[in-house]
């Protein structure tokens, strides 16, 4: 029942290197309450087996969603009654909360570094397939964020890097260090000025 249920779900392609995902992703902020009140473990769990059982195979989360860490340590807990190889895990990095309470960005190497091992860790898993910077830190080169990026992948932790909320400029020297698999940003029926020069770009970027 399972796999037939996998494939009614089209999966495509992200970028050019060969991660295919599911057309439909589950992003898992909402499940520790960034709209409403956070579920419970359990409940969030039983989300994500579902979302599975549909035929999702893409789940989205970031080191920000939930008090403490919380979704990351849902999602972990998800994984481990699915098959890990089925699941593409995206998770993002780089959105601090300062002692004012105010949000700030950060991108040094170090961080980088430091936040990866962090979500491996809250997730537990041995890799992430897609690491997106949750918000450029503009105080320093891309470049210098990449480098470390590449290093990563390089070791195995993580396999994709993805971008969100860049400009088309950072895109670009991004992509030339190593390969952006994806780009997040809002685009609906009241913001599509994407369609002028973000879009185009990521399709350049990908032939």
């Amino acid at each position: 029942m399972e796999e037939k249920s996998q494939l009614q779900m089209p999966m495509v392609k992200l970028g050019n290197q060969g991660l295919e995902v599911s057309r439909l992703g589950l992003g898992c902020g909402g499940l520790s309450g960034i709209y409403n009140a956070p579920l419970s473990h359990d409940a969030g769990c039983s989300i994500i087996k579902e979302a599975f059982n549909k035929g999702i195979t893409l789940f989205d989360t970031a080191d920000i969603y939930g008090e403490n860490y919380d979704n990351e340590i849902m999602i972990g807990k998800a994984l481990k009654q699915l098959p890990r190889q089925k699941i593409q895990l995206a998770t993002k990095f780089g959105v601090t909360k300062l002692e004012d309470g105010q949000w700030g960005v950060k991108g040094t190497p170090e961080y980088v570094r430091e936040c990866c091992e962090a979500s491996l860790k809250r997730l537990d898993v041995d890799y992430i397939d897609i690491y997106y910077q949750h918000r450029v830190d503009t105080s320093l080169a891309i470049e210098e964020t990449m480098r470390e990026l590449k290093k990563l992948v390089e070791e195995g932790k993580i396999k994709y890097i993805g971008l969100s909320e860049a400009s088309v400029d950072t895109i670009r020297r991004a992509h030339a260090i190593l390969p952006i698999t994806a780009v997040e940003m809002e685009y609906s029926l009241w913001t599509r000025d994407i369609e002028d020069d973000i879009i185009p770009l990521c399709r350049y970027i990908v032939v």
